[in-house]
């Protein structure tokens, strides 16, 4: 075989890879991932409640700025089975484990107009039916200060015209995920919703708009672990060139017995990676 096609093949087998896994990472592995996060973040969130512990705010007890993904409320919508747990922060990695609150607004029955983020399609979607809701659906939040009931009053896409800004006193929530289909968004859907009853008091957030990170916009992937796919991609490539050669050394069966596994396992980490960069709303 030339040295020729000895690239050729090692580039074929190293595209296979890299699509099969992140396919499955989509696909198979991210709904489990994020069902399991959820089980764990119900049940902190869950505790903290019981103990009157849960985060009011952007800051812990300790005055602590909240980590990336600490729950901060429990979100229902009975009409579409949503029940989910609200982790703090709207990167792509937090929205793995579910829907992220926005941290620039105050958080859902606060005076002020709250945002959480939630995905389409991938980990789970648990965004993927709000399109589905009509005026009038209630929606069911529960934080560290109690529990509130809001009614949706439209569902927004791309062009539309947004509702009135809320009254000087009262709470808004707005919830944005991907339009379109679930892996191939074509823009962005919101559903605004008004609290029914009294909206609480709560601390300023410690992140301004203008001071946002990037990562944590609206359709933004997150470039942080940039680094970290560049070292699983140099060692996948490795792998495929170690294939390739016994493919050629040892024959196909033997080299497919060998590599196969190694080639699985690197490629879903480098996938796991990849996934990162796609739009966080995805």
């Amino acid at each position: 075989m030339t040295p020729r096609l000895q690239v050729i093949r090692a580039a074929l087998v190293l595209a296979f890879v890299v699509c099969l896994t992140l396919l499955l990472q989509l696909i198979l592995i991210s709904p489990l991932q994020h069902n399991a996060a959820q089980g764990a973040a119900f049940a902190q969130f869950r505790a903290q409640l019981a103990l009157g512990t849960a985060p009011i705010g952007p800051s812990d007890a300790n005055g602590h700025e909240l980590a990336q993904g600490t729950p901060v409320a429990l979100l229902e919508i009975p009409s579409i089975g949503l029940k989910e747990v609200v982790g703090q922060g709207t990167a792509s990695n937090t929205l793995f484990k579910g829907p992220g609150h926005r941290r620039d607004t105050p958080l859902p029955g606060q005076v002020g107009s709250s945002v959480i983020f939630g995905r389409k399609g991938a980990f789970g979607g648990p965004f993927s039916d709000i399109d589905d809701l009509t005026a009038g659906a209630l929606i069911s939040v529960t934080t560290g200060q109690g529990a509130f009931t809001y009614h949706v009053l439209d569902v927004r896409r791309e062009g539309d015209v947004a509702p009135a800004a809320p009254a000087a006193g009262t709470a808004r929530l707005l919830l944005v995920t991907a339009a379109g289909s679930a892996f191939l968004p074509s823009g962005v859907l919101r559903v605004d919703a008004d609290l029914d009853g009294r909206a609480v008091v709560g601390p300023d957030p410690l992140v301004t708009a203008a001071a946002l990170p990037a990562e944590e916009r609206v359709m933004a992937g997150d470039e942080r672990t940039l680094w970290a796919l560049a070292l699983w991609l140099q060692l996948l490539i490795g792998v495929t060139l170690g294939a390739v050669w016994a493919w050629h050394r040892w024959g196909r069966a033997q080299a497919w017995v060998v590599f196969l596994p190694p080639l699985f396992l690197v490629g879903l980490f480098t996938s796991g990676e990849a996934v990162r960069l796609l739009p966080n709303l995805l």
